[in-house]
C-alpha cells in the first residue's frame, strides 16, 4: 500500500466502515459508476458554496460541482430561496406548473437551435428521448455516435461508450472515430438509409474533454442531413460554455439538443430540444410519441433551474474560463517543479489532467492510471475533490482567492505523488 493511500484511510475511517454496511444493498456499495474509486468512495456529510464535508469531518474544495451539475456551488442561496418558495406548496402536480414554463422560455430564447422543448429527469433519458424522436421521424433503427462518446446508460448507447462496432454487443449502433470527419461521411454514406440518428458531444466529457473543430462538426451535420438522418448535439455537459450552449462557440445548428445538469441547478432533470417539426411529434393532440413522465418538469427543479441557467451570464462564463486557464498553468509549472510528467486538456471552465507528456487519443483506457490514481486520493487528503478521471470543473462563486489556495494545494499534491513515484 501506498503512503498515500494509508494516509487517506487514516483519515476516513467512517467513510471506510460505512463500505460494509452499504456493499450489503447496492452492489460495490454505490449508486453511481463514475463516483466510485477504490479504496472505498468518501461518504459526504453536507456542503455549502464551495465546501464539501465528509461523515468524519473533513473539508474539501470541491472541484467536482456533481460531474459539472451545480453551476454554482452548493446550496446556492438564490437557488435554495427559489426552492423554499415552491416546495412548501407541494412538490409534484399533474398538471402544467409556472416554474416549467419559464425554464422553457428560457432555453428556447437562449438556445437558438431550440423552437420547442421537453423536459424529462436526466441526461440519460434525454438522449433515449432524442433517439425515439429520431427513430419515429425516420422509420430507422440505426445510430452513429463517436467511439467513446458518452450518451447516458442506454443499451445502444453504451455499445459505443466502450468502443463496440454495430456488428457486437448492440446490432444497431455504429461507431466512427471523434474527430474523423471522413469516417462519419463514408458510414453515412454507405449505411444512411438505415441510419435514423448521429449523437455528438459538444466536447467529448467521460473521454477526458476531448474536443473537436467546427469543420469536424460541419461536415457530420451536412453529411447527416443528406442520409435524412437527424442530428443530435448532446450539451448535458457543455451546455456551461456559453449562455446558449457550446453550438454558439462552434457555430454549428445541430436538429436537437440534449440538455440536463445545470437546467436542474442541483436536481435530477433532462430535456430535449429542437426543430419544431421534430418536437411536434411529443404532441400529445397530433403526435406519435406518447412521452410522461411523473417527474417531469416538476416545480421544484424547474424553479432551482430558472435560477442556475439564469445567473449563467456571459461575465461568468469569461470569469470561469479565465480561471481555469490560470490554474491549468499552475498545474502545468507545478508538476514540472517535481519532476511529473504533464497535459491537460481545457475548455472553458472545465479540464482534464494527464499525467503523460502527451495528450492521448479519445479513450476509457489510459497508461498513466496509477498516477492519476495517485493524485486523486493525494487531493483528497490536500482538501481537493476532483473526479477520480482527473476531471476539474469551477463554479460561478469560486474566487481568484479560490483558485490560488487550489494552486498551493496542487503544489503539496503533486510533491507527494513525486516522492511517491521515487520510492
Amino acid at each position: 500500500m501506498s503512503t498515500i493511500e494509508a494516509q487517506y484511510i487514516a483519515r476516513t475511517p467512517n467513510s471506510a466502515a460505512m463500505g460494509p454496511r452499504a456493499q450489503k444493498v447496492m452492489p460495490a456499495g454505490d449508486t453511481r459508476a463514475a463516483g466510485y474509486h477504490t479504496p472505498y468512495p468518501l461518504t459526504i456529510a453536507s456542503a455549502q458554496g464551495v465546501t464539501l464535508t465528509d461523515i468524519d469531518g473533513n473539508e474539501y474544495l470541491d472541484l467536482s460541482n456533481n460531474f459539472t451539475s451545480l453551476l454554482h456551488g452548493h446550496a446556492y442561496k438564490p437557488i435554495v430561496d427559489a426552492v423554499s418558495r415552491v416546495i412548501g406548496a407541494g412538490t409534484a402536480w399533474p398538471a402544467r406548473n409556472n416554474t416549467q414554463v419559464e425554464l422553457a422560455e428560457l432555453i428556447c430564447e437562449r438556445v437558438p437551435s431550440i423552437d420547442l422543448v421537453r423536459f424529462c429527469n436526466s441526461g440519460s433519458e434525454a438522449n433515449m428521448l432524442a433517439l425515439h424522436v429520431a427513430r419515429t421521424h425516420t422509420g430507422r433503427q440505426k445510430i452513429l455516435m463517436a467511439q467513446f462518446g458518452y450518451h447516458g446508460s442506454h443499451e445502444a448507447f453504451e455499445a459505443g461508450y466502450f468502443g463496440n462496432t454495430g456488428d457486437k454487443a448492440w446490432p444497431h449502433t455504429i461507431v466512427a472515430p471523434w474527430g474523423d470527419a471522413a469516417a462519419f461521411e463514408a458510414i453515412l454514406a454507405e449505411q444512411g438509409d438505415e441510419i435514423a440518428a448521429v449523437f455528438l458531444e459538444g466536447a467529448m466529457g467521460a473521454s477526458g474533454l476531448v474536443q473537436a473543430p467546427t469543420e469536424f462538426f460541419q461536415r457530420v451535420i451536412d453529411a447527416t442531413h443528406r442520409a435524412g438522418a437527424v442530428f443530435v448535439l448532446d450539451e448535458v455537459i457543455t451546455l456551461r460554455l456559453s449562455t446558449g450552449g457550446h453550438q454558439v462557440n462552434l457555430g454549428i445548428t445541430p436538429d436537437l439538443t440534449t440538455l440536463g445538469k445545470i437546467i436542474g441547478g442541483g436536481y435530477p432533470v433532462g430535456a430535449v430540444g429542437g426543430r419544431a417539426d421534430l418536437m411536434s411529434l411529443l404532441d400529445p393532440t397530433r403526435g406519435r410519441i406518447f412521452h410522461s413522465g411523473t417527474f417531469n418538469g416538476n416545480p421544484v427543479t424547474t424553479a432551482a433551474g430558472v435560477v442556475s441557467y439564469g445567473h449563467l451570464t456571459s461575465d461568468a462564463v469569461t470569469r470561469m474560463a479565465t480561471q481555469a486557464e490560470r490554474l491549468e498553468r499552475h498545474l502545468a509549472d507545478s508538476a514540472a517543479k517535481v519532476g511529473l510528467p504533464f497535459s491537460c486538456r481545457r475548455v472553458g471552465s472545465l479540464l482534464n489532467m494527464y499525467f503523460s507528456d502527451a495528450l492521448p487519443a479519445a479513450s476509457l483506457t489510459r497508461d498513466d492510471s496509477e498516477t492519476m490514481r495517485l493524485v486523486h486520493l493525494a487531493g483528497m487528503n490536500h482538501g481537493l475533490y476532483f473526479a477520480s478521471r482527473g476531471l476539474v470543473v469551477l463554479s460561478t462563486i469560486m474566487t481568484d482567492e479560490h483558485i490560488t489556495e487550489m494552486c498551493s494545494r496542487f503544489d503539496a499534491v503533486f510533491a507527494d505523488v513525486a516522492v511517491e513515484a521515487a520510492v
